[in-house]
């Protein structure tokens, strides 16, 4: 079938690509699927994922997937004693006002797509086979074979160059020969799995609710828009009697136009792609045609490789022109290259053990992350969970008000681990410090109190204190009880792998209302997690020697908060609205107020579980 971009002639070296690096998985997803080559070719092998936003894609993907050979029809031929095949096109159509390519892309219509008599057999083919499926004379699987069938026997007599973003003024010699549907073709397997899957969606919405082993990302690469070079296999496949317009009759409503396939906006949907991938293996098709250059595509894709580490390997590779290169000549040479990589996909916890943290919440609030993230602001950072688990294509900022916390974690991402894994068995052997000991933690804590109150002690202290609590009196004396915890190998290999993911790192104590605002870019985005005016915690309570959170500081955030939205910058906000029958009404007014949107992002809290809202401007 001639398609723009297909990848027919690429499957050995995609197989090469996947051997090479010992590519290994159970699932695989195409996820701009086309006419569905490469998952015709996997569905063998993995089960199959497949996507395409336009909707002839996923009639194709379809239709190869749920089939593993030619479907066998018991249904229909039972009743017809011959295939749906032989039967439709042994059918004689009388067109009427209904018949829509008829009336729109023949000669009828003023349009030269199809000679009248294909038009005219087109639209009755189309009209029987959706007739048989109500009737229930066809499976859903043979459904799809018979319609992707339609739609690649209408590209053998189209009186075009190969899209349909304009026709010959004259009759080429493939238009002038009869329609006759022929099956689909593709790969025969000994079997296919029955899960296999097809979605009709944006990817960048899809692949925040999939996951799989390996992803295979073939994008548009340049500025054709597929929804307009192949708006009448659109049509086709839906028909659905759109609205239409212009010398091209193409569709007008609903038309779902690629990110890919516009220049400013191509880099960052390839940078949501690449954070909310949930894929091991990822396998990207490209050329030096495409909008984004191959080099800062590959230096993109190393921010979320594991290690940095980014494989491309090239291919001598001939697109199929599309018309306006087509009357260049013979068109510019294509280098078609795969690049490789393996997706970091872990989470770093922080050793840090705060009350609040969002380590079991990360994921959920990621997916909510905006298509670019310039910088991100950790405004109220904690233990540092989100933001050293954000990747920024420019830095992260980690702010935070509480002094201790602050310099336990400057401390920790500024030292080298294996030397601070020396200071602290030191300093624990030194105090005899274990699980439970009780008198030699309250000695160490009156040490801490009186003669040494450093970061490393305080982290020390906090290992072996109850719950791991950071909690002080109003003199600002360290009084958490001994815990039943303790220094551990887990711990130990906290220390040593939490390593922010963004390459520029800086550091900053003090309230969130100091930030400066006049030196951020607009692609920053700000995110929030304060303390919670409807929940009780004892590190926020004002009872300990630090100032705890009322209704007047959740209303100065919230004020902020619009501030920041006034001068155009991104934030997102954790917080819980509703709490043992309590209703943080301020928050929610806010919220409904300014439009803002609020999504449920799961439960936090062991002893007393609430359910966490993400409240975002964008």
């Amino acid at each position: 079938m001639r398609y723009l971009g297909n990848k027919t002639k690429l499957l050995p070296f995609i197989d090469e690509v996947i051997k090479k690096y010992n590519i290994t998985g159970e699932v695989f997803a195409d996820l701009f699927a086309g006419t569905s080559a490469v998952s015709d070719h996997m569905k063998g092998k993995y089960k199959i994922i497949t996507n395409d936003f336009m909707y002839y894609s996923f009639v194709f993907s379809k239709a190869k997937t749920l089939n593993f050979e030619l479907p066998k029809f018991e249904y229909f031929i039972n009743q017809y004693l011959i295939t749906p095949f032989e039967w439709l096109n042994s059918r004689k159509y009388t067109p009427d006002e209904h018949y829509f390519i008829y009336q729109n892309y023949s000669p009828k219509g003023d349009r030269q797509f199809f000679i009248e008599e294909n038009a005219i057999k087109i639209d009755g083919m189309r009209l029987d086979i959706e007739e048989l499926y109500q009737e229930k004379l066809l499976s859903e699987a043979e459904y799809y074979f018979l319609l992707a069938s339609l739609l690649e026997s209408v590209t053998k007599i189209s009186n075009t160059s190969g899209t349909y973003e304009a026709f010959f003024k004259f009759w080429e010699s493939r238009s002038n020969k009869p329609l006759v549907l022929s099956p689909l073709e593709m790969e025969n397997s000994f079997s296919v799995d029955l899960t296999n899957i097809s979605f009709n969606e944006d990817t960048n919405f899809l692949i925040r609710h999939i996951a799989g082993d390996i992803a295979y990302i073939d994008t548009p690469y340049t500025i054709t828009q597929y929804a307009s070079a192949y708006h009448i296999l659109e049509t086709i496949a839906r028909y659905d009697i759109p609205e239409i317009a212009g010398k091209t009759g193409r569709r007008q409503n609903g038309r779902r136009m690629s990110q890919y396939s516009r220049k400013q906006l191509a880099k960052f949907a390839f940078e949501d792609m690449f954070r909310q991938l949930n894929f091991e293996h990822i396998l990207i098709s490209y050329s030096n045609q495409s909008l984004v250059p191959l080099d800062e595509l590959v230096d993109l894709a190393k921010l979320f490789a594991v290690n940095h580490e980014v494989f491309i390997e090239e291919v001598p590779y001939r697109e199929y022109k599309n018309l306006n290169s087509s009357q260049k000549g013979n068109g510019k040479k294509l280098n078609e290259v795969i690049i490789y990589f393996k997706k970091n996909k872990i989470n770093i916890k922080s050793p840090l053990n705060y009350s609040g943290s969002k380590d079991t919440l990360l994921e959920a609030i990621y997916k909510e992350l905006p298509q670019h993230v310039g910088t991100f602001v950790d405004a109220m950072g904690g233990a540092f969970n989100v933001g050293a688990n954000v990747i920024a294509t420019n830095s992260v900022l980690y702010n935070e008000y509480n002094p201790f916390v602050f310099e336990v974690m400057e401390m920790i991402l500024t030292s080298d681990r294996k030397s601070l894994l020396d200071l602290i068995e030191k300093k624990i052997e030194n105090y005899n410090l274990g699980n439970a000991k009780k008198i030699e933690y309250l000695n160490f804590r009156n040490w801490y109190n009186s003669n040494e109150k450093t970061p490393l002690n305080l982290f020390i202290l906090h290992m072996f204190s109850f719950q791991n609590l950071i909690r002080f009196n109003g003199q600002l004396g360290f009084n958490s009880p001994v815990g039943n915890a303790g220094f551990n190998e887990g711990l130990r290999k906290r220390i040593l792998n939490f390593l922010p993911k963004s390459p520029i790192l800086s550091l900053k104590q003090g309230s969130y209302k100091d930030l400066p605002l006049d030196k951020f870019e607009r692609d920053t985005v700000f995110y929030f997690d304060p303390p919670y005016l409807i929940t009780t915690a004892e590190y926020n309570d004002g009872k300990r020697g630090l100032k705890g959170w009322d209704v007047e500081m959740e209303a100065e955030l919230l004020m902020f908060l619009s501030k920041l939205d006034k001068l155009g910058f991104k934030f997102m906000l954790s917080n819980v609205m509703e709490h043992q029958g309590r209703i943080n009404n301020l928050l929610k007014e806010w919220t409904e107020q300014h439009r803002y949107e609020c999504i449920e992002i799961g439960q936090s809290g062991a002893r007393y579980p609430r359910t966490e809202v993400l409240i975002k401007n964008y």
